[in-house]
C-alpha cells in the first residue's frame, strides 16, 4: 500500500507549488498535472489542514506552502494525503494489525516490522527540497 495516487499526487502538486512565486488554483494544477480536479482538491484541502498549505479564496486565489520546504517531509505529505501512516503491509504497523488474527504465531512479522520502520526512517529524513534537489540533477 504504501504509495497511492493520493500520495503521488500530493508530491507532485507540492514540487509544482514550491517553484511557483504566487497561489495556483485547484484548477490550473489538476489541469497542468493531468488530475482529477474533485480528487486533488481533496488532496490539497488535506495538506492544508495538515499546516503544509494555506489555501487563499478569490480570483488570485489558490495554493501555496507555509512551510519551508526544508521541513516537509515525504512522511508528513504522505501521511496528509492517505489519512493515516503509510504501511508496507496491513501489519507491518503494529503486532495488533494482524489481518489473520495470528500475530502470536507469525514467523515473518520482526522482518516486516523492521522493514516498515526502515522506511518509516527513510521518508522522515527525505523532504520536498530533497525531492526538488534531486530533480535538477
Amino acid at each position: 500500500m504504501l504509495m497511492t495516487r493520493a500520495s503521488e499526487y500530493a508530491l507532485l502538486s507540492l514540487v509544482t507549488l514550491a517553484k511557483a512565486s504566487t497561489p495556483i488554483d485547484t484548477e490550473t494544477l489538476a489541469h497542468d498535472l493531468a488530475i482529477s480536479k474533485s480528487f486533488l482538491a481533496k488532496i490539497l484541502q488535506s495538506l492544508a489542514r495538515e499546516g503544509i498549505l494555506k489555501s487563499y479564496k478569490g480570483v488570485k486565489g489558490g495554493f501555496v506552502l507555509i512551510q519551508a520546504k526544508e521541513k516537509i517531509t515525504l512522511l508528513q505529505i504522505m501521511r496528509a494525503a492517505e489519512g493515516k501512516d503509510p504501511s508496507v503491509f496491513d501489519c507491518s504497523v503494529g503486532v495488533g494489525n494482524c489481518p489473520a488474527e495470528k500475530e502470536d504465531s507469525c514467523h515473518i512479522y520482526p522482518f516486516i516490522h523492521n522493514l516498515q520502520e526502515r522506511i518509516d526512517d527513510f521518508l522522515e529524513d527525505m523532504t520536498l527540497a530533497d525531492i526538488l534537489e534531486k530533480e535538477t540533477v
